[in-house]
């Protein structure tokens, strides 16, 4: 690991030193009624550097505090696609980083880069696509799955990391202002969803759509 990523990996220190140790999802059981939502200060919620998937001015907006390195965050990815081409139109993403594992620090330094290039949404699905080979640390393999992407990698390593350690550090204290405890955490319309599954999570913002299209 070279000397950028080598500091960008304070992130990591920085994180599970806010949590105690991190408390990861476990889902909920088959069949369960949606969890109701609690209250969050919304203005810790979104930030200006925040990476945002969907249109700008959609009604319905989830908020995902997320590591591309935890594994409940790759299995609810296909979910939260999901519900993204379902609702073009009123539904938008907006992605906190929380970095709580090997190699999630160098992977949102990744993402980032991709966002500069224009290719988040691609690469973000490689990368977690290919998680299995790198969350462990072993970035060799998130690097090629993003180049496969259409990530440019030369000019993604280049890129200086300061602005996304600043970034990340932001995140991590608005995790910590809002309670999140672990990852992913969503937040839909300000207000947080615990303890879901990817079923509660497309229920609860069918919910959220249908309640603004009143």
């Amino acid at each position: 690991m070279n000397r950028r990523f080598g500091v960008v990996a304070t992130l990591v220190v920085s994180a599970l030193a806010f949590t105690g140790g991190a408390m990861f999802y476990s889902g909920s059981v088959a069949g369960e009624p949606a969890p109701k939502v609690i209250a969050g200060p919304v203005d810790a919620l979104i930030r200006p550097h925040s990476a945002v998937i969907g249109p700008k001015n959609a009604p319905v907006t989830i908020v995902e505090f997320f590591d591309p390195s935890c594994e409940a965050c790759r299995a609810f990815f296909p979910k939260v696609k999901e519900i993204l081409a379902a609702y073009p139109k009123d539904v938008r993403l907006v992605m906190r980083y929380l970095p709580l594992h090997p190699g999630s620090a160098e992977a949102i330094v990744m993402l980032e880069a991709a966002r500069v290039q224009g290719k988040l949404e691609p690469v973000m699905a490689a990368v977690l696509e290919a998680q299995p080979d790198w969350h462990d640390g072993r970035m060799d393999a998130a690097w090629a799955a993003a180049e496969k992407a259409g990530l440019d990698v030369a000019k993604a390593r280049a890129m200086p990391s300061a602005e996304a350690m600043a970034w990340a550090e932001q995140d991590i204290a608005d995790a910590r202002a809002v309670g999140v405890r672990g990852t992913p955490t969503f937040f839909i319309n300000g207000q947080k969803l615990p303890n879901s599954s990817p079923e509660q999570l497309e229920a609860v913002v069918r919910a959220a759509v249908a309640a603004k299209g009143k």
